[in-house]
């Protein structure tokens, strides 16, 4: 008799798609492709010597051994789960700080950090957010920044998101102005901020358009505030779509002529001389996030 444990992360893949009866939704789980999925679920089924799944066109449902199987894994992987979290609560706090700007904070880091907290529970990040280049920053894990001017000597700096300009409006303003040509701008209202002033005009240069003037302007601090003054359908904006990908992928935002975008400055992530042993997962988990949206689409801009 084998008594060998079978691939632990197919194991895992096959858990999902029984639970959600569907390789996609496994899929959109754990943050992988629909055919990593299907791979995992053969590769068990190989394993296993039997079929698991009936596959029809878009659907699947567990044969019965798949369920008689999918019973006992699920409840094996929550034991596992809950014999990790028991120890894990008996630990010293683990605590990573994350250096960043406000604006990549609000837009970028946030909205992503759900899913680091779901796959490292036992480590905290605390968000630490400044203006200031990462050298004159105070005591950080991890700094994320445009460039590479103002790091320390000292930091491990790698490069991270490659980024550029585009235009923005709320989907229901788009539907009502029905954007389709820079020529549509010049009747619309352009909101800006003092941290990234020269954005419109850099890219009105980079497109090679001219005589094209909003017929009013906004100003606020920083890119967040424009953003959230575009989402309630103040205007329109010119920003990096780093900032944007997260709320383009909901719908809630949407990029105005998508084909003409100006490249700037990429990101990079530097870690501390005195960072913790936390900060690595964090780096993996950054490296994994960027991968996945590359797969997903164009949403790292």
């Amino acid at each position: 008799m084998n008594t060998s444990l079978p691939p632990l992360n197919a194991v895992r893949a096959f858990v999902a798609a029984a639970r959600h009866q569907s390789f996609t939704l496994a899929a959109n789980e754990l943050h992988i492709t629909h055919s990593a999925i299907s791979h995992q679920v053969k590769a068990l089924e190989a394993y296993m010597g039997v079929r698991l799944f009936d596959r029809r066109i878009r659907q699947v449902s567990l044969t019965l051994e798949g369920l008689r199987f999918f019973t006992q894994a699920d409840a094996a992987l929550k034991q596992i789960a809950n014999a990790a979290q028991s120890v894990m609560s008996q630990t010293p706090e683990r605590v990573v700080r994350v250096n960043v700007r406000p604006s990549f904070a609000v837009r970028w880091l946030i909205p992503r950090l759900p899913e680091f907290i779901a796959q490292y529970p036992g480590i905290e990040p605390h968000v630490l957010t400044t203006t200031l280049p990462p050298e004159s920053a105070g005591e950080f894990d991890i700094s994320i920044r445009r460039g590479l001017k103002g790091w320390s000597d000292a930091m491990q700096v790698s490069p991270f998101i490659e980024d550029d300009v585009c235009l923005v409006m709320s989907p229901a303003s788009q539907a009502r102005y029905c954007v389709t040509d820079p020529g549509a701008l010049a009747g619309l209202t352009l909101l800006r901020s003092k941290s990234r002033k020269g954005d419109w005009e850099a890219w009105l240069e980079h497109a090679g358009i001219d005589g094209v003037r909003p017929v009013g302007q906004m100003q606020f601090d920083h890119v967040h505030f424009v953003l959230q003054a575009v989402e309630d359908g103040l205007g329109f904006a010119a920003v990096p779509f780093s900032l944007i990908s997260h709320d383009v992928a909901l719908g809630r935002l949407c990029c105005l002529l998508p084909d003409m975008r100006l490249p700037v400055t990429r990101y990079y992530y530097g870690v501390g001389p005195n960072a913790k042993p936390e900060a690595q997962y964090f780096i993996a988990w950054l490296e994994r996030e960027l991968a996945r949206q590359a797969m997903a689409g164009r949403v790292t801009g």
